[in-house]
């Protein structure tokens, strides 16, 4: 299967590295999108590696071919998965908004893929009724929520707000596909 992996920019991030290389492990092509905010906590080059597949950062990465690469990465992809899934990112996808390959992909996918998404953020802005409306427009919208977890958040805090566990993520995904 083909699954378009989007990284946003929490600090959760490294956790995606691990659900990359689990992924591919399975069997799973993976082609990962990183926000350029994702760049600050993991590199294009270590989930190049994992995925043995070209990783998007820009828009500008997609010169190697005349084809627009988030168009056909959209029409491909089995499941479009985002883990960390930012506030960020959540807000533009529920408003359509497309500043980046990986909203932009989004925006082109087929009504058929599934999405998941897996949040990651401090909890005082996962509660935040911003946060909470664009949640529940994405869930009306058809998407999937793995998480957050509560616990230890990065910031100090402890709360709702953390990374669903990898070995949870894993099996929502493999419930996901196994229903298409």
């Amino acid at each position: 299967m083909t699954i378009v992996l989007g990284i946003t920019g929490s600090i959760a991030a490294y956790k995606a590295v691990d659900l990359a290389s689990q992924l591919v492990k399975q069997g799973h092509e993976v082609h990962a999108i990183l926000t350029r905010s994702a760049t600050e906590f993991i590199t294009p080059l270590t989930l190049q590696t994992l995925t043995r597949q070209p990783v998007m950062v820009a828009l500008e990465d997609e010169k190697q071919s005349w084809k627009p690469g988030h168009i056909e990465l959209a029409d491909r992809a089995d499941l479009f998965l985002v883990a960390p899934a930012t506030a960020n990112v959540l807000g533009n996808f529920a408003n359509g908004l497309a500043p980046d390959p990986l909203a932009s992909i989004y925006l082109a996918l087929p009504r058929r893929t599934p999405v998941l998404l897996a949040p990651a953020m401090n909890g005082k802005m996962w509660l935040h009724p911003a946060t909470q409306r664009n949640v529940g427009r994405l869930a009306a919208d058809g998407c999937g929520f793995v998480g957050p977890a509560e616990g230890d958040l990065a910031c100090g805090y402890e709360g709702p707000g953390r990374l669903a566990p990898v070995t949870e993520i894993l099996e929502r995904i493999a419930a996901l596909l196994a229903a298409r």
